[in-house]
């Protein structure tokens, strides 16, 4: 008896209890209640004609590193349709407003065995293309069933999973011969996929560099950097539970030399802004948000900038920005799009879900990494102070991010030659 087989038996026997996390999800406002049917596995959108790709990421971070295959695909390929999956509410509304004509999106279904297959025979697609590392064996097998191409991208297998897997051999050497192909985003990766089972590996390169600049609406850019001014200016990007009160922290520390200081907070998740501006004004920090459109005064502390899918306009606003999900141990996110805007960049000592990213960026004087918040307080006090030298760090950045382009020229040449897409 196979380990998917179990597997497959143990998620029947427990889901009455999936079923009851579901519910619980969808009361707390953290499944899409207007779409609901559709994690678990049933979809009110008629197929398109023709051939469909299907292309499925866990989540924002992933969904934004496929934009530039998606549009590749469409744009070399006629009579082509592209499906983007993800888990999440953020990453469902970040790709309504950024996928182009001809892609879609629709909910991954929960690994029910019964909608796996019924997701799968439903959309009948003509290659899976999977990003990174959200394995759900019973999908992976449904595809695999129905011999459907099966290929990994940008696969990474971070320390922790590595050796997570390690213990489970059987299990994870499974799930990799599943897959027809598997892209590593480096040659680490590429090894460790190997050692995990997979067949056919090979490695090009991180696809986060060929994402292009996020875009954003110019009269509303002019009008927010009106509404500045000349007032020094940072922002906490992509920030996680208890970075924020770091946040505030820094925002006490630095106005005791600089008394119209603005501090800008992107939280990773804005459904968390109403704890958030409550925690802020505990503080003694006056607060604008944008999702309630409120204006950036000069008596305005921190803009709560609780929107989605304006990353690209929120990072034109401040020079310096600290990328968030770093000082604390969950793994870091991309600091690759500020990098690409010529911010000068910061992240904390945890950003382990980016290790060759920041390495290199080390190695190249492209970014500085801090130990706590007391040390970010500081860096950003002497990038305040001395302009000059975050200006140099932001040249390098942006050379640093733009370097790779050609990866996806690399990815989508083996796509075309292997599966004929």
């Amino acid at each position: 008896m196979t380990t998917l087989f179990l597997y497959r038996i143990l998620v029947v026997l427990l889901s009455p209890i999936i079923y009851m996390w579901l519910v619980i999800r969808y009361i707390k406002g953290k499944e899409d209640k207007k779409r609901f049917y559709e994690r678990l596995g049933y979809s009110k959108q008629p197929r398109p004609n023709g051939r469909v790709v299907w292309m499925h990421g866990a989540s924002v971070g992933e969904c934004l590193s496929m934009l530039p295959l998606v549009k590749k695909l469409l744009a070399e390929n006629k009579n082509l349709s592209v499906m983007v999956t993800s888990g999440t509410v953020t990453s469902a509304a970040l790709m309504a407003k950024r996928l182009p004509q001809g892609a879609f999106h629709q909910y991954i279904p929960v690994d029910f065995p019964w909608a796996a297959k019924r997701f799968v025979q439903y959309w009948n697609p003509t290659a899976v293309l999977w990003f990174e590392s959200d394995f759900w064996p019973n999908l992976l097998v449904e595809i695999n069933k129905k011999q459907h191409p099966l290929i990994l991208l940008n696969g990474r297998i971070s320390d922790k999973s590595f050796a997570r897997w390690q213990k489970a051999p059987k299990t994870i050497s499974a799930i990799q011969s599943l897959f027809s192909l598997s892209f590593g985003q480096t040659k680490e990766d590429a090894r460790r996929l190997k050692v995990l089972g997979a067949k056919n590996v090979v490695s090009t390169g991180n696809l986060k560099f060929a994402a292009v600049c996020p875009p954003f609406d110019l009269k509303e850019l002019k009008g927010l950097k009106k509404s500045i001014g000349d007032r020094p200016c940072w922002c906490m990007a992509s920030s996680h539970s208890n970075e924020e009160e770091m946040g505030a922290f820094v925002h006490h520390q630095i106005k005791q030399e600089y008394k119209n200081l603005l501090t800008i907070i992107s939280p990773r998740h804005p459904n968390r802004a109403d704890d958030i501006e409550k925690m802020l004004k505990k503080q003694g920090l006056s607060v604008s948000r944008r999702s309630r459109q409120e204006e950036i005064t000069r008596q305005t502390d921190v803009y709560l900038a609780d929107t989605i899918g304006e990353m690209g306009l929120i990072y034109q606003l401040a020079p310096f920005v600290f990328v968030g999900g770093s000082l604390i141990p969950f793994g870091g996110q991309n600091m690759l799009e500020p990098m690409r805007l010529h911010r000068a960049v910061m992240i904390g000592p945890h950003a382990f879900n980016f290790r060759e990213i920041v390495a290199q960026a080390k190695k190249q004087k492209a970014l500085v990494e801090i130990a706590d918040k007391e040390e970010l307080a500081k860096q950003l006090l002497s990038f305040m102070m001395k302009p000059a030298n975050a200006e140099k760090i932001a040249v390098r950045a942006e050379e640093m991010a733009t370097s790779e382009m050609s990866v996806l020229e690399r990815v989508y040449d083996i796509l075309h030659e292997r599966f004929e897409l």
